[in-house]
């Protein structure tokens, strides 16, 4: 569909909605943050929602926010655009730019929520002043979210579900309760955002089921990580397991909002931060879920039942052994908790120039919030956490922050650079 044809889709659909009163009331902030929420509510919260779980959702805003990026960035113009740098005068406006990019990529995404984005999408132009900015505005946002559908086109997205699964010492094989295969496994073979390929970030792998430092791992997860009662973990290390047992992206995100908030960020600028963030962690969920493909590891809870065949005689099998949280249906060997959670805060640290910053985190199930004071306090935690949680043995929590890191530090080579790094 060409550009002229979708804004005149785009725009029927907000007079439409804005004669039938269907739409919000006026956006809060700048158009980013304003659509990085849409974004989440469409994306990761529950029905109407798509709830969708956090390496989809991780590629799903990426797509939002890099062609957001872009469309704001090409009226900016500080920056290295990502995909396309859309001819723009600076005094277009950036709020219409951005909303425009959001809402055209996320129909695209979710199509069953189409009248919410529209209702959304109206309540943002009608905050809009009429004229030659705004239509210029539109027609940018309009080039980037068309940039960025065409790249993402057979990219890999929506493949065949489902790990290879085997049946001896050390081989995924699926757990109870659910015995479920992952459905969304083709995550290890999308096309990444940032990275020339996903095998850049490959770990070193899970220790050897024979080895002393396997046997050590598993007798840890075993006794910190078991949902018998008694239990061997502390006060805290139980306030940790039960803390960071929401999604990472749900958790995250407000953090990102928040420290938009108090340091009093531009548009352009919060249009590269989350560009930055969610390209990343994209990639990071892509280069997990190709280790994870790669080493096909099994999860603490089939290591522990069937220990009596691993070879090692430093474990000792628990055939009723539970863990405190379901095993999700994927390989343990890297973590993609962790993935995730070392490529944000890294990104954090990359945008604000420091690791030191005071923020709090809140798990929206349970009401409860703790503070930090540094960026990498996070992913301390949460490599402790998925062992509380009987979820991964310590080596795949440890590496697969450093792959989430290790994507960082490619981006932070190769991307969102000064424009007059850039050359066409």
């Amino acid at each position: 569909m060409d550009a002229h044809r979708m804004r005149g889709i785009g725009l029927s659909m907000v007079v439409a909605a804005l004669l039938a009163l269907v739409a919000p009331a006026a956006a809060r902030g700048d158009a980013v943050i304003d659509w990085n929420e849409h974004a989440i509510d469409a994306l990761v919260a529950p029905p109407p929602g798509a709830a969708q779980v956090p390496p989809v959702s991780a590629l799903h805003m990426a797509m939002v926010h890099g062609a957001v990026y872009d469309a704001v960035n090409a009226i900016d113009r500080r920056y290295q655009p990502y995909l396309v740098a859309p001819r723009a005068r600076s005094w277009y406006s950036k709020d219409a730019a951005a909303a425009t990019a959001a809402y055209l990529v996320l129909g695209n995404i979710v199509p069953g929520q189409q009248a919410r984005l529209d209702a959304w999408y109206a309540a943002s132009l009608a905050a809009l002043l009429p004229g030659r900015a705004k239509d210029g505005g539109i027609a940018v946002g309009e080039a980037a979210a068309v940039a960025m559908i065409a790249a993402r086109t057979n990219d890999g997205r929506f493949g065949a579900p489902g790990f290879p699964v085997g049946d001896g010492p050390g081989d995924w094989r699926p757990t109870p309760p659910a015995f479920v295969n992952d459905p969304n496994a083709w995550l290890a073979v999308v096309k990444p955002f940032l990275l020339r390929s996903a095998a850049q970030v490959r770990t070193d792998g899970p220790n050897p089921v024979w080895s002393r430092r396997y046997a050590k791992e598993f007798e840890e997860v075993k006794t910190l990580g078991s949902a018998a009662t008694p239990t061997a973990r502390t006060p805290e290390q139980d306030a940790l397991a039960g803390f960071w047992g929401q999604s990472p992206v749900a958790m995250l995100n407000p953090v990102f909002r928040a420290l938009s908030a108090e340091h009093g960020l531009s548009i352009a600028a919060n249009a590269r931060l989350m560009g930055m963030l969610y390209l990343t962690t994209a990639d990071a969920a892509i280069g997990c879920w190709n280790d994870k493909a790669r080493w096909l590891f099994w999860r603490p809870i089939t290591a522990i039942r069937e220990a009596a065949t691993d070879g090692n005689p430093a474990t000792v099998a628990d055939t009723d052994w539970l863990p405190l949280l379901a095993t999700p249906p994927y390989p343990d060997h890297p973590s993609g908790f962790n993935c995730l959670t070392g490529s944000f805060t890294r990104t954090l640290r990359d945008f604000f120039g420091t690791d030191r910053m005071a923020f709090a985190v809140t798990n929206t199930g349970t009401g409860v919030t703790r503070t930090y004071t540094r960026f990498s306090d996070v992913p301390a935690e949460t490599i402790d956490a998925r062992i509380y949680q009987g979820l991964h043995f310590r080596t795949a929590d440890e590496q697969g922050a450093e792959l989430g890191k290790d994507v960082a530090r490619y981006r932070a080579r190769h991307y969102f650079h000064p424009a007059h790094r850039w050359r066409r």
